[in-house]
């Protein structure tokens, strides 16, 4: 069985990636993660006691550890999780997601070619370093512009949307100059289980169960294509294993909706799952002041990754949205666990200073 160096596995598509390549024999898996605010120990507790998975806490910018696992450990791949993902949080404290996007993926590309470089000929040539990005360096799209295709020029308009097309470059840079056997996907919209509650679904389901409200930004009429994650670890496995070296793939739900359509939607779901008498979860529903630079609409198309690999997502968002509801309501242990005095300064600060929006 393959073994595979996963940084950022304690987060939630990682979290989600590692439990699917256990439960499927994918390979063994060595796991790196810093343990951040948004790291949670808890997601994967089914995985104690199994032999094929080990945690090693530790940051990817410590280039003397990761010498050391990639030493010990000889990983046939290197899947890189490990990012600084929250826009609003790019906004106030940019600083981190520069240290961690950029130098870290810096540091792991430095070793990683190292250490490829050291390897045997039939090693060097199945090894794959395997980059996780995102939809949003391409930019912001126009209602009628056609969606992101993989050629599509990069045009970041956060930090985390620059810093993360900054490690985009480096990977692309070090296959192209060193010959480093590297793939990147960029990502629509994930959600789905263990998504901590900063991002706009699971931060929803949980206001809407706590009676609080539920904060919109702007209009409601911002974009997102939404990616069921369990699709996303099916894509990425399948990247990893039959994706010629070098290629870019983008990886998205098919489900273009507007922020406010997704809030109705959860609302709508809870009403039928959680009932209360003579009262509606839409109630709540908030429109706040827009965060700066608030990309208006984000689209991905996939038609390279089904044509080259035969991938497409299998959930319809209903579907996945349902699942996701379900789960949140099946794990209350999970969401107070998380639910932190620093989690309620960040809803505070992030949130609850913001006037009302005047456009609605």
């Amino acid at each position: 069985m393959q073994t595979f160096l996963v940084t950022g596995g304690v987060g939630f598509i990682g979290s989600n990636f590692i439990l699917k390549a256990r439960k499927q024999k994918w390979a063994n898996i060595i796991n790196l993660d810093k343990l951040t605010y948004a790291s949670n120990p808890h997601n994967l507790a089914e995985l104690q006691g199994d032999n094929g998975y080990k945690f090693v806490q530790g940051d990817i910018a410590d280039s003397r550890l990761i010498q050391d696992l990639l030493a010990k450990h000889q990983p046939d791949a290197i899947i890189n999780f490990a990012a600084e993902s929250h826009v609003d949080r790019s906004i106030i404290s940019p600083e981190n997601f520069i240290q961690t996007n950029v130098v870290g993926t810096f540091n792991l590309l430095e070793a990683s070619k190292n250490y490829w470089n050291q390897l045997s000929p039939q090693q060097g040539k199945t090894f794959r370093f395997l980059h996780i990005s995102t939809d949003e360096v391409y930019g912001s799209l126009e209602p009628s512009a056609s969606a992101f295709r993989e050629d599509t020029p990069y045009n970041p308009n956060s930090p985390y949307a620059a810093s993360k097309a900054s490690s985009d470059h480096l990977v692309r840079a070090y296959q192209h100059t060193y010959g480093l056997p590297t793939l990147t996907t960029n990502c629509s919209n994930n959600y789905g289980s263990y998504q901590f509650p900063e991002k706009l679904i699971p931060l929803m389901i949980i206001n809407a169960l706590n009676g609080k409200q539920l904060p919109i930004y702007g209009d409601g009429q911002n974009i997102r294509d939404w990616l069921y994650v369990e699709d996303h670890c099916e894509a990425i496995y399948l990247v990893l294993q039959q994706s010629e070296i070098g290629q870019t793939y983008n990886i998205g739900g098919n489900n273009e909706l507007a922020n406010i359509t997704v809030v109705e939607q959860i609302c709508t779901i809870l009403d039928e799952l959680v009932p209360k008498s003579n009262f509606k979860y839409s109630s709540l529903i908030t429109y706040i002041k827009d965060r700066p630079g608030h990309d208006r609409r984000y689209a991905v198309d996939c038609s390279k990754i089904k044509h080259d690999l035969g991938w497409e997502p299998k959930e319809n968002f209903a579907s996945g949205l349902t699942k996701t509801i379900q789960w949140y309501l099946n794990n209350t242990a999970w969401i107070e666990q998380i639910q932190s005095g620093t989690y309620q300064n960040w809803i505070r600060q992030n949130y609850e200073n913001r006037k009302i929006s005047l456009s609605t």
